[in-house]
């Protein structure tokens, strides 16, 4: 099971990828919205905003957030990692429902470029 650090990282990592991103995928991200991401195994939370292209944590809760990110990810720690990493891809892993993904229907129309 990933640690707290290693989600943490994770996440680091991902929004260091997504600043360095060109063309379509860049687009995509250049939303200003906030954003969380459950950890389900771990039951925390992760908050902060996907600003110019980049994910930034701005705190860590222990359980649900009392307020609805604009954009929402829930998944557990191994499986944050493992697509950070390359060895899950999210298309699938949403589709299989192991990654849930929410968001408002333009916001998602937009995020399907990242997949």
């Amino acid at each position: 099971m990933a640690t707290i650090e290693e989600c943490r990282s994770a996440l680091e990592k991902l929004a260091d990828n997504m600043a360095g991103a060109d063309g379509d995928v860049r687009e995509a991200a250049a939303l200003d919205r906030s954003l969380s991401c459950r950890i389900t195994d771990l039951d925390i939370t992760f908050v902060g905003r996907l600003r110019g292209g980049r994910i930034e944590v701005l705190d860590t809760l222990q359980g649900a957030p009392s307020e609805k990110a604009q954009i929402r990810l829930t998944m557990d720690g191994d499986d944050l990692v493992a697509m950070v990493n390359g060895e899950l891809n999210f298309a699938k892993a949403w589709g299989s429902g192991r990654v849930k993904l929410e968001a408002g229907l333009r916001d998602l129309f937009r995020l399907r470029t990242l997949l």
